[in-house]
């Protein structure tokens, strides 16, 4: 009998937080699971078990509260965090969004939330349909994600009467912004382009916005090798529509960024591929991954909701835990996948969730039997 022992590839595990939430927010989460086990399974090289939390509007009916008191001490057991969406018909917005999601994105500390885009091969997109010859989208939108307009300061004073008055403070900090441009001008400097836009409206937010100006113009200098240019926020929706091909990296405010990325979603072909990376750079904390098409009441329960969104955010949840490989080969399968056609509606198919969930997975066998 030889001496020599077979190596053997050791298995890496992660444990995933999953919080379907509301509207069709369980269909994709669920749609997304099945394709990752699937890919796990199929890689033999990590495995990731999921594991369900509760928190959304039901919750919050049943308990007064969207969430666990200890809902940072709970999340902090895991590596990272799977969301759906959050939203319900009976509840007012605000109620939801800072009793959920903005509970978690804050104090856990989540500053950089990028929103890479593209256009998928075989899809339908607002830019193709113009037949202007204007090149495929393929951007990151990096969004500030803890303060700016979305900092929770301000107020009502005098409810109910004709002279209310309501105050929205927008905060921006040397900290925040400074942090935000670093990570975005290495994000640009990691891309080929090497090439980064700072959106602005300092001309009108003559105080927090000229402060994230100057701040833009003090990072760059440690990054000599990106190209940056600075572009107002209205001027910048033009740009997006009328010279795509100019854009690469594109960093902004939270209230900025959040409509920007709606719109980069809607020119690449739909918000049902619309994504975004809620990190902690520091890896103190585990980074929150989802799509933001939102709960889409509309089409809840139907079967019919587009699962790329909440698959891509998987794939680059695999990328952030270091499974590069698992990443790449799982957006080659989606690539593939609308390449050939297996799209829901809104990007120009007849297929449905589960159809274009089962479709991944196939493609996901093939690649793998092809290594």
């Amino acid at each position: 009998m030889s001496n020599s022992v077979a190596k053997t590839t050791k298995s890496r595990n992660y444990k995933v937080a999953s919080i379907p939430a509301d509207g069709f927010g369980p269909e994709v989460v669920s749609a997304a699971i099945e394709v990752v086990q699937k890919l796990a399974e199929i890689s033999k090289t990590f495995t990731i078990e999921f594991q369900h939390i509760p928190w959304g509007t039901a919750y919050y009916k049943q308990h007064g509260k969207y969430v666990e008191d200890n809902v940072l001490e709970v999340l902090r057991r895991y590596n990272a965090i799977l969301f759906g969406s959050v939203g319900a018909t009976d509840v007012p917005d605000h109620i939801s969004l800072w009793g959920l999601l903005l509970a978690i994105r804050g104090p856990l500390q989540l500053y950089a939330n990028v929103r890479p885009v593209r256009t998928f091969p075989g899809t339908l997109s607002r830019l193709r349909d113009t037949k202007s010859g204007a090149p495929d989208i393929d951007w990151v939108l990096v969004r500030e994600n803890t303060e700016g307009e979305y900092s929770g300061h301000g107020g009502r004073s005098h409810r109910g009467q004709k002279w209310e008055v309501a105050t929205e403070v927008a905060i921006f900090t040397y900290v925040g912004i400074e942090r935000i441009m670093r990570f975005a001008f290495s994000v640009a400097q990691a891309r080929p382009k090497k090439l980064l836009t700072v959106v602005t409206k300092s001309n009108s937010m003559r105080n927090g916005m000229v402060l994230w100006d100057g701040v833009a113009l003090e990072v760059s200098r440690d990054f000599p090798d990106v190209k940056w240019d600075k572009m107002l926020v209205d001027a910048m929706t033009v740009r997006m529509v009328n010279s795509p091909g100019s854009l690469d990296t594109i960093v902004g405010t939270n209230l900025h960024m959040d409509i920007l990325s709606d719109l980069a979603a809607a020119l690449a072909g739909s918000l049902g591929i619309a994504l975004s990376s809620n990190l902690d750079p520091t890896r103190k904390n585990p980074s929150l991954f989802e799509p933001v098409h939102g709960s889409a009441f509309d089409i809840t329960g139907k079967g019919v909701a587009n699962p790329v969104a909440t698959i891509w955010s998987t794939a680059e949840m695999l990328g952030w835990l270091g499974e590069g490989e698992a990443k790449d080969t799982l957006m080659q399968a989606i690539e593939n996948v609308c390449n050939a056609g297996v799209l829901t509606a809104d990007l120009g198919g007849t297929a449905n969730t589960k159809e274009v969930t089962q479709a991944i997975c196939e493609e996901l066998e093939k690649l793998g039997t092809r290594k």
